[in-house]
């Protein structure tokens, strides 16, 4: 059991002060989107009482990942545990799936394309499933909605009927859902000289219904927000296919391969496979490759895949995701009621996000951690936490 300081990322979209105000630290007025809590080779975490990455430590030590999770992954971290904070909408985005992942890795190394390349879209074998667990409100565009329904919102707008056939034309005709809608997505990534013209009339019909009471208002307030950052980009009428989605503090998003979706704004806990495979959509200056995306890309409407946390004892709750890279719990221990910390036999990492705790080992070690602070906790290691906190902890899933 050792403390862990993690490693703050950059990205445009971040907070200047959601990240800075967890850890403790002064703000000095530049963004931070994310802090790092693993291995991932663009930011391993430090172990501070070694003075070295997790990653290193971790090959000099690799009993303390756990003899399931070796036997799993090797000698290897399988997850990343990350503090997410967003103040604007991420890039339209899907992760593949360990199929799509190992047949893309192989295909852009046959092709020479290098690991950094900016036209990269594969730089890993794996998958990339991924949980979110809302801090605050949440904002999130997650799966796609029905079609029939989209069609209603797009007609609520009152946007020109014959220009908005050229966009939502294919919810109408196709009687495939499936096909409905990897055609009107892909057509919407495909630069056409009066897509400009229909996007300029999508956003003032939604400018006119901001103020309209229910789905139809919030759907045009959502067009005018992402007209807002990304103005012009016609991939924001390929965002209006997906559902919008609103977390309160504790409430889970699963986001499996093959999702489509992007997380708009709000703080939260972010566990997800420790691999880098992203594929953007839209609504971003990055590369887009749309032939990768769309073999990637699940087409199936279904409703916004939310996590429901079930009790695991006492203080304890559990994140449940099919997936054997991760697992992640929420722990609320009170003064009066030590709680024992779930994953023994597995790697963990806990971060505390409220409150202060005492972590004691089962023969006497202690920590003291307080709001910000986390550590990495050794496989047989079995933790006890005291304290009043709200804390998350994470491992592997197998």
């Amino acid at each position: 059991m050792q403390p862990l300081t993690g490693v703050v990322k950059d990205y445009a979209w971040g907070s200047p002060t959601a990240i800075p105000n967890l850890l403790g630290r002064p703000s000095d007025g530049s963004v931070q989107a994310e802090y790092w809590l693993g291995t991932h080779a663009q930011g391993p975490a430090v172990l501070d009482a070694e003075h070295t990455t997790l990653d290193a430590w971790l090959r000099t030590h690799p009993d303390e990942l756990g003899e399931a999770t070796r036997e799993r992954f090797g000698d290897r971290l399988p997850f990343l545990l990350k503090v997410l904070a967003a103040d604007a909408p991420l890039s339209l985005q899907v992760h593949p799936t360990a199929e799509d992942a190992a047949a893309g890795f192989e295909r852009e190394n046959a092709a020479g394309i290098p690991l950094d390349a900016p036209e990269r879209s594969f730089r890993d074998a794996s998958s990339k499933p991924e949980l979110l667990v809302a801090l605050s409100p949440f904002e999130a565009l997650s799966g796609f909605r029905n079609p029939t329904r989209t069609l209603e919102l797009f007609e609520g707008l009152g946007a020109p009927a014959d220009m908005l056939n050229l966009v939502v034309g294919p919810l109408r005709h196709r009687a495939n859902h499936e096909v409905a809608l990897a055609e009107t997505f892909l057509d919407c990534l495909t630069p056409a000289d009066e897509r400009g013209d229909i996007l300029v009339e999508v956003v003032a019909a939604a400018a006119r219904h901001m103020d309209d009471p229910g789905e139809v208002g919030r759907f045009a307030r959502l067009a005018v927000l992402l007209d807002e950052h990304y103005p012009g980009d016609p991939s924001l009428l390929a965002a209006l296919l997906l559902n919008h989605v609103t977390l309160y503090p504790g409430d889970g998003l699963y986001t499996a391969p093959g999702t489509l979706h992007a997380y708009l704004s709000g703080m939260g806990i972010e566990i997800m496979a420790n691999s880098d495979n992203v594929l953007r959509g839209g609504l971003t200056p990055k590369h887009i490759d749309p032939a990768a995306l769309a073999s990637c890309v699940n087409f199936e409407a279904i409703a916004a895949p939310l996590v429901t946390p079930i009790a695991d004892g006492d203080a304890i709750w559990h994140y449940p995701t099919p997936d054997p890279q991760f697992q992640l719990w929420r722990v609320e221990p009170a003064l009066a009621l030590p709680v024992r910390l779930p994953g023994f036999e597995r790697a963990r990492i806990l971060l505390v996000v409220q409150g202060d705790v005492e972590a004691r080992t089962f023969d006497g070690a202690t920590l003291r951690l307080t709001q910000g602070q986390a550590c990495f906790i050794g496989a047989d290691e079995s933790v006890q936490l005291a304290g009043a906190a709200l804390a998350f902890v994470a491992s592997s899933g197998v």
